[in-house]
């Protein structure tokens, strides 16, 4: 029975419908009605199964871009539809969908507290500590919990670790990708910095344009040098720095 299953991490089913259904009615307004959206690659989908899929994606604020991902993939549950013109999908969410984000995000806020019980992989940041720059090594139990969740489905990351564009991928991305050999694909999001603010979800602005591109299967050799498979996720993001002109 839903009401008493618990995932993989011990949270109740029930509850986790419950917030995705709640938020999902609030926000979605803001994503279809007010604004619009556009979606392509979606019918790509459906070939790569329920689990060990990992998400890689560019990073514009700290909620918005998670949240139109949850309304995406719940969508699939109902048809794998470039659209979310019928919000019923709402009723039936992806449950075994969740994302990496930084614990210190994630323990801000009541909100986010929520949010995080829907389907956040806490993880502890390696380079920064709030305001301080730090220099540690990965935590290896948020690298055993992101396999948890790939053995039970889709899982998204944000591998820049920042919604400043053209920063750098961090190094987590590799331990995982060498270490599970996931289903990467590789997606492009567009337009959300400029219609939210970076730690809120109420828009700044309405009437415009949101996008999320998913792209062809990024194939990668687990055994490459860490740094060549950081410029192929970088590539595949389309966060790669422009060239300066000579």
């Amino acid at each position: 029975m839903l009401l008493f299953k618990r995932d993989v991490f011990g949270h109740f089913y029930f509850i986790k419908w419950l917030l995705t259904f709640i938020v999902g009615v609030f926000t979605y307004p803001f994503i279809r009605i007010f604004n619009k959206i556009t979606l392509e690659g979606m019918e790509n989908l459906e070939k790569y199964g329920d689990t060990n899929v990992l998400f890689v994606s560019n990073h514009q604020t700290y909620f918005a871009d998670a949240i139109t991902l949850y309304h995406v993939f719940s969508r699939t549950k109902m048809a794998f539809a470039n659209n979310l013109n019928h919000p019923f999908y709402l009723l039936t969410p992806r449950m075994n969908s969740f994302y990496i984000a930084a614990e210190e995000t994630m323990r801000s806020g009541v909100f986010p507290k929520l949010l995080a019980y829907a389907g956040a992989i806490q993880t502890q940041r390696t380079w920064r500590n709030k305001d301080q720059s730090v220099n540690r090594q990965v935590r290896f139990t948020d690298i055993t919990n992101i396999g948890v969740a790939l053995d039970a489905g889709w899982v998204i990351t944000f591998p820049q670790g920042t919604t400043k564009p053209h920063a750098p991928v961090r190094r987590g991305i590799v331990h995982i990708i060498k270490k599970y050999k996931p289903i990467i694909i590789p997606l492009v999001i567009d337009g959300f910095s400029d219609i939210f603010p970076k730690k809120g979800i109420f828009p700044k602005k309405w009437g415009s344009n949101l996008s999320v591109r998913f792209k062809e299967e990024l194939h990668i050799n687990p055994s490459d040098d860490a740094e060549i498979i950081l410029q192929q996720i970088m590539d595949a993001i389309e966060q790669t720095p422009p060239k300066k002109p000579e």
